[in-house]
């Protein structure tokens, strides 16, 4: 008893020894556009005013994390940290090449990693996620900051989405999914599968458990719990945007189950509220965690308390004692132990570190020579070659990007360009199925700089460029900046000194991408293959 105490001791220490560095990282760079925690014992929504879609959530002691979809984006499956609920930093991500490699080497839009789920079994951490071309994934580690092992295909399969595990009481495993219509060529339906103990295989046939097509069109998304004897199988239905949440029990793991729907958008300015997690505190509450559709901001998370009623869940504030609950804008935190620091994920940098900042992502697995923190105070990102075929950056993989952080917020960064051939280019982006970027250009030996826009770039459109509106001499600093106000309304501007910044081009509206948010960033691109490149030091990027 006593070796076995030590031993989960020194298991919680060591998940725990990695948690304070990156908790005084982001500390230092606490949110200046959004930050939910009213410092008062309450808290607003959304929690993460960013695209983490598709979140789930476990909790360990008194710890939680999160992870969510990632698509083609790397750093994949991010996993973020928090002890209420409400205050939550970026620990690390499950993989920085997302397999297949050669497939994910190029941008693959609306690929790659669908809703996961995340639990902790037996000691060790689990990722489970679809890629909805190949099959059902999973990944494990013994401390969710990482190193993650490699990702295991589980079931190769076309159109399996959205898996959860669940491991019961008699050391038997299965595992729920739903079928993305897209690819299975069916969807509105969930199936259970026997999975192996170890949860690195599945076992016998699928059972169809849940048809919704008649009363929760789209059901997908499902996440599997047992609770007093009931499986319960908590849902969306009802579609991305426009939805509801829907829960399943049943006394038997195949059903048959029956279904209510606990939360949707009521008389709230919360659309589509649903397909998250049930958290259940040391102190004994329980909470719901949720995405929101919106728009070119992506789908942001929301935190909803949550009550048990006849043995069904209630989601939110049901004022008309019907079972079904409404999302809440602001609510007094969960309980918790001990003071928690107030947090928010990190979105601006300073480049002080040899190491490329958690919030980074690539649209692609990222090459060697893309990108080197520098370790002196600047990233140093060179040029790399456009793909052949070039139409627009919708093709392009070396894009450097993070999600939106809140309604309204304005970007800075500043840079040094040092170009060695014509048509290198640097810029910072706002990217999306439409998008917008001012860059500074090498043409003719002079650094052009101007705004080049693209609309519908998913379906192959053009860019069109404006004529350049100013010179940047060589070896000088450039800031650029792009505000987004209400509505994702972009406008950028350049300044030379920092001080005094000029209006460029018209507004830009911005644009979600291929289910996800709208993101900005960085880019350096050259035109055609060299034995050198060009690089743009990057000394900040800053949000407030």
């Amino acid at each position: 008893m006593v070796k076995s105490a030590r031993i989960l001791l020194l298991a919680a220490l060591v998940v725990l020894s990695c948690l304070p560095r990156f908790a005084a990282a982001q500390q230092a760079s606490l949110s200046k556009v959004w930050v939910p925690d009213l410092g008062n014992g309450t808290y607003k929504n959304p929690v993460l005013y960013a695209d983490y879609s598709d979140p789930d959530v476990v909790r360990v002691g008194n710890d939680y994390y999160l992870t969510s979809s990632s698509f083609n984006a790397v750093p994949g499956l991010q996993v973020l940290h928090s002890t209420d609920l409400v205050n939550w930093t970026i620990i690390g991500a499950a993989f920085t090449q997302q397999p297949p490699q050669a497939r994910y080497d190029l941008p693959q839009h609306g690929n790659g990693v669908w809703a996961p789920a995340i639990r902790y079994h037996k000691k060790k951490f689990y990722i489970y996620y679809p890629d909805p071309d190949l099959g059902i994934y999973v990944t494990r580690a013994d401390n969710p900051a990482g190193p993650w092992e490699a990702p295991i295909l589980v079931k190769a399969a076309k159109g399996w989405i959205d898996p959860c595990p669940l491991w019961d009481e008699d050391g038997k495993a299965y595992l729920v999914h739903g079928f993305a219509g897209s690819r299975a060529g069916f969807k509105s339906v969930l199936a259970v599968s026997r999975m192996s103990p170890d949860g690195l295989s599945l076992l016998g046939d699928d059972v169809l458990v849940f048809d919704g097509h008649e009363k929760h069109p789209t059901i997908e998304g499902p996440k599997f719990y047992k609770r007093k004897g009931y499986y319960y199988i908590m849902a969306p239905g009802g579609g991305v945007p426009t939805g509801w949440q829907v829960v399943m029990r049943s006394k038997n793991v195949f059903g048959p189950y029956e279904d209510r729907i606990v939360m949707d958008q009521g008389k709230t300015p919360t659309n589509g509220p649903h397909q998250g997690a049930w958290i259940d505190t040391p102190s004994g509450e329980d909470w719901f965690m949720h995405f929101q559709d919106q728009g070119p901001y992506g789908r942001v998370v929301h935190l909803q308390p949550m009550t048990w009623k006849n043995d069904w869940p209630v989601i939110g504030t049901d004022t008309d004692g019907d079972g079904k609950g409404e999302p809440v804008l602001t609510f007094r935190k969960p309980a918790s132990k001990g003071k928690t620091t107030i947090a928010t994920p990190a979105t601006s940098d300073e480049f002080d570190s040899n190491q490329l900042g958690l919030q980074w992502q690539w649209h692609a697995n990222p090459q060697v020579g893309w990108v080197f923190p520098t370790g002196a105070g600047y990233l140093r990102l060179y040029s790399v070659p456009l793909p052949e075929g070039f139409k627009n950056f919708w093709q392009v993989p070396n894009l450097l990007l993070q999600k939106l952080p809140a309604e309204v917020f304005t970007v800075t960064t500043k840079l040094t360009f040092t170009p060695r051939f014509e048509g290198e280019k640097t810029g910072l982006i706002m990217m999306g199925m439409d998008y917008a970027y001012l860059s500074v250009t090498n043409q003719g030996g002079k650094l052009q700089l101007s705004q080049t826009t693209c609309q519908n770039a998913d379906k192959g459109g053009a860019e069109a460029t404006g004529a350049p509106v100013a010179e940047v001499p060589a070896k000088q600093p450039v800031y650029l900046r792009v505000a987004v106000t209400s509505g994702a309304k972009c406008q950028f501007s350049y300044s030379l000194d920092g001080q005094t910044f000029q209006l460029v081009g018209n507004s830009f509206q911005a644009r979600e991408g291929k289910w996800i948010g709208a993101k900005v960033g960085l880019f350096c691109t050259r035109a055609g293959k060299t034995n050198d490149a060009g690089a743009a030091d990057v000394d900040w990027f800053r949000i407030e």
